[in-house]
């Protein structure tokens, strides 16, 4: 799913491709991709609008329209607001892209393929196009509220995300730190939890946490200040870099402008198997509340006495056991794997058939990475050209 930079990048295209359009019509083949509305009531409510801007909050594009006919209507004192599809004053469509939607601005009369779910009609005579091929992405049309930019109060309840932006200025080492101390928590799945931060997700958590050395089942209330403040840099670089970046490209996520090129400069995240880069040791894999997990076991070791197994059930080793048998299994955990379980390229106590064995696995998986990439590349290709995927 695209995070917080692909989501900023398409934003930043959008806004030089589409403000000041005026919203002519609006068309969709699948009802549920429209969240607020159904496609007729949508049409009439965004048509005749001027497109004012575009931004993000967390993984959700914003994109600002004016009132109806592009002055808001007068009202008495006291009356009514309209709500929904009858509002003519300013309004904001929400977009989540989930895991395969798309948005792209081209010519009126580009062939469509048949992923493509709404369209909103400009009266330039172009087309903003949203493609989404397993059908998860979600718009919504809402009233705004004009000191936020973001939905009344109300009217978009649980849509967005409640956490704060990771890259605003407000949002400092002294206000992480004191977040993540009132937490317990593992730092995974708290970093992936949209009202703790917005806009993180899977790659730029299992990156931030590999260049702040901690290790992803490590409980929140455990990370000290020091350890803390050292989280909040990695994961503000990590995702001004990316953004820079353009964003990571991997399956079908894409810009109105082309793809991003973060995936080329990662350090753990889609690279198990392969040697850390920091260490050389390999990168390791696991499940972390259903989420793939992208981690090097020696520079984001677990403290000695809180090391748990490294699976989605994680807890205490030791529980249920008795003392001795607990104290064997605590000292089994932290003395960790022999080195020739380790697997890796010239680890001591291999066999010259095991290390063949080894590399033979890995340049198998190298190939299956490869041809992945290259199936994501081409799809992505087919979308931009506006037809046959």
């Amino acid at each position: 799913m695209p995070e917080l930079p692909e989501v900023e990048t398409i934003a930043r295209d959008l806004r030089g491709l589409v403000t000041g359009s005026r919203v002519a019509g609006a068309r969709s083949n699948w009802p549920r991709t429209l969240r607020s509305h159904d496609p007729e009531e949508f049409a009439a409510a965004v048509s005749g609008r001027e497109i004012e801007g575009v931004g993000r909050r967390g993984k959700q594009l914003l994109i600002w329209v004016g009132p109806k006919g592009g002055a808001a209507p007068e009202r008495e004192p006291g009356a009514a607001v309209a709500v929904g599809a009858s509002a003519a004053g300013p309004a904001v469509l929400t977009v989540h892209l989930k895991m395969t939607g798309q948005l792209f601005v081209v010519p009126a009369g580009t062939p469509q393929d048949r992923h493509v779910h709404l369209v909103l009609e400009l009266s330039d005579g172009r087309e903003l196009r949203f493609r989404d091929m397993r059908k998860f992405g979600r718009i919504g049309l809402y009233r705004r509220d004009p000191a936020t930019g973001l939905p009344v109060d109300g009217e978009a309840a649980g849509v967005l995300a409640a956490g704060p932006e990771p890259l605003a200025d407000e949002f400092t080492a002294a206000h992480f730190v004191a977040l993540l101390s009132r937490r317990r928590g593992r730092l995974k799945t708290l970093l992936l939890n949209q009202d703790f931060v917005a806009g993180v997700g899977n790659i730029y958590a299992d990156e931030a946490l590999w260049r702040a050395r901690l290790h992803p089942l490590r409980d929140a209330h455990t990370v000290r200040p020091e350890e803390a403040r050292r989280l909040y840099t990695a994961l503000r670089d990590v995702l001004a870099e990316a953004v820079e970046r353009r964003g990571s490209s991997v399956d079908d996520y894409t810009a109105p402008e082309g793809d991003g090129s973060m995936q080329e400069h990662l350090d753990v995240y889609q690279r198990a198997g392969e040697p850390c880069n920091r260490c050389g040791r390999p990168i390791r894999r696991m499940v972390v509340g259903g989420r793939s997990t992208h981690f090097c076991a020696w520079c984001q070791r677990l403290p000695g006495t809180r090391r748990e197994i490294a699976s989605d059930r994680g807890g205490d080793a030791s529980a249920g056991q008795g003392a001795g048998a607990a104290k064997a299994t605590a000292t089994a955990t932290r003395r960790g794997p022999r080195w020739n379980e380790l697997p890796g390229d010239c680890v001591l106590g291999r066999s010259p058939a095991e290390e063949a064995l080894a590399a033979e696995k890995a340049a198998e998986r190298a190939r299956r990475v490869a041809a992945t990439r290259k199936a994501a590349a081409t799809r992505r290709a087919a979308a931009r050209a506006g037809g046959s995927a």
